[in-house]
């Protein structure tokens, strides 16, 4: 039996009285007394409302969904709640690490302040920075301030600085400090990638990345508050982004390690500021000599470098580097004496590497440390000769 068979039979189909007016009378006409019957409309209208109400729900949950596409479609602000995963190697990963551990290194004189960067070596409060960073106020006889990275300020005491390789070591009251790991500066490769980290123009905590562009670069700096007085660098260098201000700050490897302390840069111009800006030619020196040298400052306060014991020839164009031809040019029972060099002779190679001027020379000696053994190729006249050194303190 049907549905509607069933409404049907539920219900009697009565005739109208006299007192109703059926919904079927029209015009005076009447339909048959057993058109539809009264009770199933009755129904059939509750079921209907019902309906209307489901219909006139899902009508606004379409207009709402169609309101909201054209919404989206319009000009409008996004905002995103997706979070951002950072691995600890990622560059993001390795900054958060590095920062707390670098600081600003501020030096002020009546010519004006000159800004640096320095990082923590030990958690006892030693901080290695560069010797041009804190020179003019350690001439001057005025205060070195360090900022830490949450901008507590501190007034420094010089341990020690060394002009031949520009750097020094600073000291601060504090216990706790988060010391940099020191990596190897001999196992890096060109093509490593490198994150310098530093106050560029006074923009403390500033980083920037790139990667080795070359080893063993020799470049020499001088002061401008040291007469005479250079530093020889043998120099890793870098494509990462170098300013005036980031000077005695860290170069740290892909595993947040410090492998060269940011020195010099080489510009072709000064900037809108007067100040030279980077071309994407950095040099940093390497971690280990620099390591050598802060340990030297902070156990008597003062470092040396290894020598051969003569004087060259500045002006001598090359190749090679001349010992210079002046009376004091060889040492008295120095290593050069001792070897039989005399004034004059050119030193070619040193370990079998081409000695192009007499900066490169300088350079490759204080790459080593005292007391190690090298072989100089040198020329006197015709007769071009080999013969091994031992490398002394200079005094």
């Amino acid at each position: 039996m049907s549905e509607e068979e069933s409404i049907v039979n539920e219900v009697p189909n009565p005739s109208p009285t006299p007192t109703q007016t059926p919904w079927w009378v029209s015009d005076g006409q009447s339909m048959a007394a057993n058109f539809a019957p009264i009770a199933p409309l009755k129904r059939v209208v509750q079921v209907t409302w019902y309906m209307a109400l489901a219909m006139s729900l899902i009508a606004g949950l379409v207009g709402a969904l169609i309101g909201k596409v054209a919404f989206d479609n319009s000009h409008h602000m996004v905002t995103s709640t997706s979070i951002i995963s950072r691995a600890p190697n990622s560059v993001a990963g390795i900054a958060a690490r590095v920062l707390p551990s670098v600081v600003e290194v501020d030096s002020s004189t009546t010519a004006g302040t000159d800004t640096g960067t320095g990082f923590f070596i030990e958690s006892s409060g030693y901080i290695m920075t560069n010797n041009h960073v804190v020179e003019a106020a350690v001439l001057a006889k005025t205060p070195i301030t360090v900022k830490l990275s949450n901008n507590t300020q501190y007034t420094a005491t010089l341990v020690g600085r060394d002009t031949s390789y520009d750097l020094a070591v600073l000291k601060i009251d504090i216990t706790g400090a988060p010391a940099l790991v020191l990596g190897n500066s001999d196992n890096v490769q060109v093509g490593d990638p490198v994150i310098a980290i530093g106050s560029p123009l006074g923009l403390q905590g500033t980083v920037t990345t790139g990667i080795i562009s070359a080893k063993n670069r020799p470049v020499t700096t001088s002061s401008d508050n040291t007469a005479g007085e250079s530093s020889f660098i043998d120099a890793l260098q870098t494509d990462a982004a170098i300013n005036p201000g980031n000077s005695g700050g860290p170069l740290v490897d892909s595993t947040g390690a410090v492998i060269g302390v940011n020195s010099a840069i080489a510009s072709l111009g000064n900037s809108i500021s007067g100040q030279p800006g980077s071309i994407g030619l950095g040099f940093s020196i390497p971690i280990n000599q620099a390591k050598k040298t802060a340990d030297q400052l902070i156990k008597t306060g003062t470092s040396h470098y290894p020598i051969v014991g003569m004087s060259l020839d500045s002006s001598f164009a090359g190749p090679g580097a001349k010992i210079a031809n002046t009376s004091n040019a060889i040492l008295p029972g120095g290593p050069a004496a001792k070897a039989g060099f005399q004034r004059g002779d050119i030193i070619l190679a040193i370990d079998g590497k081409d000695i192009a001027v007499a900066d490169d020379l300088i350079v490759a000696i204080r790459a080593h440390s005292i007391g190690d053994t090298v072989t100089l190729k040198y020329q006197r006249g015709t007769v071009i000769k080999s013969v091994k050194i031992t490398l002394i303190a200079s005094k």
